[in-house]
């Protein structure tokens, strides 16, 4: 029997054929077999038509498609207004469905509730609300009031953490008191009258902080980095213990390999400081400092050089990760978290078999990462066995069956892979708790030489039955600890610190007794500065006078070593002056706040354009800010080498093989359900890495959208609309 098929149902057919074959977003791909297109700026094959490629190309995170890396801007303002339009028709039509499902109500109906009628709210006027709307009800002003915070973080690409900041409750507060028709400071408002008022009040802490300077002394930390531009900046930061502060960016691209230019910027920094409250200076391993600090000690005696402590002991985690069967072993555990962390459904039910734990952890390091997540799997080791072996996994074809879960088994069940899981933990931990202590932000130069002395027993210790292992990893912390991290300060102030001093043996002290007088000497050096030193240094020893009293014996390991001196080295007044200064100081620039992606911001082309002071500015406050609300903030149980979100382009999630399509939002499946998610790094998928949240060009880009792309497609008048 044959179907009739009328000419309208024909009609309606051809009609919707010609719509897509005209589809604008055809010119931008090339169709393939089958349902699949290939994008004409990244090459990438999309399966799902031209429906995926319009999301490929305006980067929004939906329908699971990775944003294209390689589209021009006013190609993606142009696909975004269309999926815009798209979005806005559908609302359009749900809401007059509504209204016709009302207008059929019986007239009898029960009035248990108030009916009302629902009006579709143009989108246009969901982002720009004007004054004379009706009064809504409380919870839509909450929902309203939270969209537009929203919106706002979305149209300025701004990274979700910004809502942690202690100043993003405030703001909310301050705002809600003054009620409705507040309006907010003016650009320019912002950049004159806020930005010196506020340096004002930064730089009126910092004053307060300056003030024990003269007792604690300082230390002077410069970091190093280098952007994607290939320039160099130093930042300078001084530490003492009532806090660091920020004291100011350079740019020394233009003469980084010049050693004197390199040596009057220090200068001028000890200068600003003042000589006499420099105990050290703390230099990474960026650039090539060896003939500025000859330059430095050479002007400043006093002045010691110390290399930054986490750094050294990263490349001590570094060196141990290279060796073959660890190397093996942190590729093994990779494969698996990787298969977790990029499947949606197996994430979930790994969770629900942690309890909700990751088995991934981020460092401060990629090394730091290594270790703390094999840490992690050692511990989560039967749950995920047991995940992999559950009737829920392996009645589930659909990942059972998979080449990358059969090799995840495998693994988890090698007895032989667990052994050097447990191995490489047990080996690297020693290391990792003197991270710990040198990056926790307190003076930790009084403790890094017994806390390295001690970690290189706990490998002799553990390696005592083997030989050939013991020398291969004591090696590798020797070689960094004779020729790169140690200090004679460290030997100083371990011999200064009361709870080495008093429970030491005698051949311990012995061995650092020479560099602390090699020490004594450099800071005290005239023969009036050095008087009844040997006195004073023989009743330190044998706890004389206030050095024995109850209180002094009992605060030796329960307060800090330069607290102790203060409080309860009278007896011995020069001694006291110098051991207050030199166990008052870190040893350490990676508690601080190391935001590059900040730094590049405000670093940006557009933004070097403004004038030099403005630019100082702006970044002093930013810096000072987010050190004094980390420190003040900080719970005291923080592990101060790992870092709260899962980093998702570390080598323990992204895969390193073609991805699947829908591989991208796999990848944030987690923190859509309410788990970690790093949204910088979300930041950098969804608007590219190198748009910058300070290029004032992102506000007037929505203006280009309405005016450019509305007018290309012929919907600008008085029904124009836009919906984000």
């Amino acid at each position: 029997m044959l179907r009739t098929i009328s000419a309208s149902s024909l009609g309606h057919k051809f009609y919707i054929a010609m719509v897509r074959e005209k589809d604008v977003c055809w010119e931008y791909c090339e169709k393939l077999e089958g349902n699949k297109v290939r994008c004409r700026f990244c090459q990438k094959v999309l399966n799902g038509g031209i429906s995926r490629l319009k999301h490929h190309l305006s980067r929004l995170p939906s329908k699971g498609v990775h944003p294209c890396s390689k589209v021009r801007d006013e190609v993606t303002d142009r696909v975004r207004a269309i999926i815009a339009l798209k979005e806005e028709g559908k609302e359009a039509a749900s809401a007059k469905k509504q209204r016709l499902a009302e207008t059929k109500l019986p007239l009898n109906m029960p009035a248990s509730k108030p009916l009302m009628t629902i009006e579709a709210t143009p989108p246009i006027t969901k982002v720009f609300p004007s004054g004379t709307q009706m009064a809504p009800s409380p919870s839509f002003d909450r929902e309203n009031a939270e969209r537009s915070i929203a919106l706002f973080f979305f149209e300025n690409k701004l990274d979700f953490s910004v809502a942690r900041s202690s100043s993003y409750q405030l703001m909310m507060d301050a705002v809600a008191k003054c009620g409705h028709g507040f309006r907010g400071p003016s650009s320019e408002t912002l950049k004159t009258t806020w930005l010196e008022r506020i340096k004002t009040e930064v730089s009126q802490h910092s004053k307060e902080i300056e003030n024990e300077w003269a007792t604690t002394g300082c230390t002077i930390i410069a970091d190093t980095w280098t952007d994607n531009k290939s320039r160099a900046l130093i930042n300078f930061l001084v530490s003492s213990p009532s806090g660091t502060f920020f004291h100011k960016s350079v740019d020394v691209s233009t003469y980084f390999k010049n050693t004197k230019c390199l040596a009057d910027l220090f200068d001028s920094v000890i200068q600003d400081v003042g000589p006499e409250n420099v105990v050290q200076i703390i230099m990474d391993d960026a650039l090539n400092y060896d003939g500025v600090g000859s330059q430095i000690m050479q002007n400043y005696s006093t002045i010691f050089l110390s290399p930054c402590a986490s750094h050294c002991l990263n490349l001590i985690l570094e060196d141990f990760s290279k060796i073959d069967w660890v190397n093996r072993c942190i590729v093994q555990a990779q494969t698996i978290s990787r298969f977790v962390y990029n499947h949606t459904w197996v994430l979930n039910l790994m969770k629900k078999f942690t309890g909700g734990q990751e088995v991934v952890r981020t460092g401060i390091t990629k090394s730091v990462s290594n270790f703390l997540s094999l840490q992690s799997m050692l511990k989560q080791r039967s749950r995920l066995k047991h995940m992999f072996n559950s009737p829920e996994y392996s009645t589930n074809p659909a990942y059972a069956n998979k080449s990358q879960s059969l090799t995840c088994t495998a693994i988890l069940e090698d007895n032989d892979f667990w052994r050097t899981v447990e191995e490489c933990v047990a080996v690297s931990e020693p290391l990792m708790k003197v991270l710990r202590e040198v990056s926790g932000g307190k003076p930790a130069v009084g403790s890094i030489y017994e806390c390295m002395t001690k970690a290189k027993e706990s490998i002799r210790t553990y390696y005592i039955m083997d030989e050939n292992k013991c020398k291969t990893f004591s090696d590798i912390v020797d070689r960094r600890w004779q020729n790169q991290l140690h200090s004679p300060l460290h030997a100083a102030a371990a011999f200064l610190n009361p709870s080495i001093h008093y429970t030491s043996e005698d051949k311990f002290l012995r061995m650092i007794k020479k560099e602390f007088l090699d020490v004594l000497e450099k800071l005290l050096p005239t023969p009036e500065l050095r008087h009844d030193m040997t006195g004073q240094i023989f009743a330190f020893k044998k706890a004389q006078g206030l050095f024995g009293g109850s209180l002094a014996i009992e605060a030796r390991t329960t307060i800090s070593p330069g607290l102790w001196w203060e409080q309860y080295g009278d007896s011995a007044p020069g001694l006291q002056r110098v051991a207050v200064r030199i166990l008052s100081q870190v040893c350490s620039a990676s508690t601080f706040e190391r935001n590059w992606i900040t730094f590049q911001q405000i670093h940006s082309e557009k933004r070097n354009r403004l004038d030099k002071e403005t630019l100082n500015d702006l970044l002093y406050i930013n810096y000072n800010l987010k050190l004094a609300s980390r420190m003040k903030g900080k719970p005291i149980d923080t592990d101060p080498i790992q870092v709260d979100d899962i980093d998702m382009t570390s080598d323990w999630v992204e895969e390193t093989e073609s991805p699947i399509q829908t591989q991208w939002l796999d990848r944030f499946g987690s923190a859509l359900d309410g788990g970690d998610l790093n949204t910088r790094q979300f930041s950098n998928a969804l608007f590219g890495a190198n748009d910058h949240i300070f290029d004032e060009s992102n506000t007037e880009r929505l203006s280009s959208v309405a005016v450019g792309s509305y007018s290309s497609l012929a919907f600008i008048g008085n029904s124009t609309k836009f919906h984000l």
